[in-house]
């Protein structure tokens, strides 16, 4: 697949096997319909055959069919292309409430090295927070679909997994709040 794509336009496109798919990891599981796509910018040929490689986003797609031409799973897709993130104030500033007390100790340098030294905003704050929060994958693919509802979602996981917190060890299925 790798090989195919770097001879191409170099885009792979990821999605979230569904279910038990360890069961039937080579019968073709189900997938989730949305997934992202992201173009080789850095490939390095390991002495074993396998790859490093680097990949930078594209854009979100939804799958319409799925393919069995290969060896590798291909599809038709549709180009979602980027949300409407837009936050008003009242809305970023319970996000930024929210965030802070999931992160705790560090969280007001974090936001504001995220927002005013990086200059995060919209889609682009909502989306990092997104792609580097430590949860569930289910979560994670559940903030991906949300689509225009990103920036509401995220608030609910994180106000989720603050409630999971409370309940203590063990009892939470505990995660790092950042990777």
């Amino acid at each position: 697949m790798v090989s195919d794509a770097s001879r191409g336009d170099g885009i792979i496109g990821m999605t979230m096997l569904r279910g038990d798919w360890e069961q039937d990891y080579e019968g073709y599981p189900d997938i989730y319909a949305v997934g992202c796509a992201g173009r080789i910018t850095t490939l390095a040929q390991l002495p074993d055959g396998r790859f490093n490689l680097m990949l930078e986003g594209i854009d979100e797609f939804r799958v319409r069919r799925e393919m069995r031409d290969h060896s590798y799973r291909t599809a038709e897709i549709e180009w979602c292309g980027p949300p409407a993130l837009e936050l008003e104030t009242a809305a970023l500033s319970s996000l930024r409430e929210i965030f802070q007390q999931f992160i705790g100790e560090n969280a007001a340098e974090l936001w504001r090295s995220m927002v005013e030294e990086r200059g995060l905003h919209g889609a682009d704050l909502i989306n990092f927070i997104c792609f580097h929060l430590d949860v569930h994958p289910i979560e994670k693919q559940t903030l991906l679909e949300a689509g225009a509802s990103r920036a509401n979602c995220l608030i609910d996981v994180l106000t989720f997994k603050l409630e999971e917190r409370k309940l203590g060890p063990g009892r939470s299925g505990g995660s790092n709040p950042i990777q």
